[in-house]
């Protein structure tokens, strides 16, 4: 009886993580490298809420200066510039031709962007 009770609760387990790693295949997978989809990252802030966020306000520790005393919100436009390159938008975001992010470009432009635009609209 104990084996097969552990039999079914390690296939439960296998289902429930199959499904969780579905559920991310998708573009936003590219993201989940280094950030999760609550309010705390890993590497990076956390994606819950991102959308129509003040830029730097995430309560994540590591923002680069530029972020930090960001002065945009994160809609549709600033996000498709981001995700498609970080280090060009910062600037161009700031003003400042110096200013530096530590999000490498990611080159998730057009439909790709779109995508990860839609993921994170939802992450609510």
């Amino acid at each position: 009886m104990k084996k097969i009770l552990m039999i079914a609760a390690t296939s439960a387990f296998l289902v429930s993580g199959f499904a969780a790693t579905e559920a991310v295949a998708g573009a936003e997978k590219k993201c989940k490298t280094c950030h999760n989809f609550t309010h705390k990252g890993k590497v990076g802030p956390g994606l819950l809420g991102v959308f129509g966020r003040k830029a730097g306000k995430s309560g994540f520790k590591k923002h680069s200066k530029a972020l930090i005393n960001a002065d945009w919100t994160w809609d549709e436009a600033h996000l498709r510039k981001w995700i498609c390159n970080s280090k060009k938008a910062v600037k161009e975001f700031t003003g400042n031709p110096k200013a530096k992010t530590k999000m490498p470009p990611q080159k998730m432009c057009g439909e790709k962007g779109d995508e990860i635009i839609a993921f994170l609209k939802q992450l609510k």
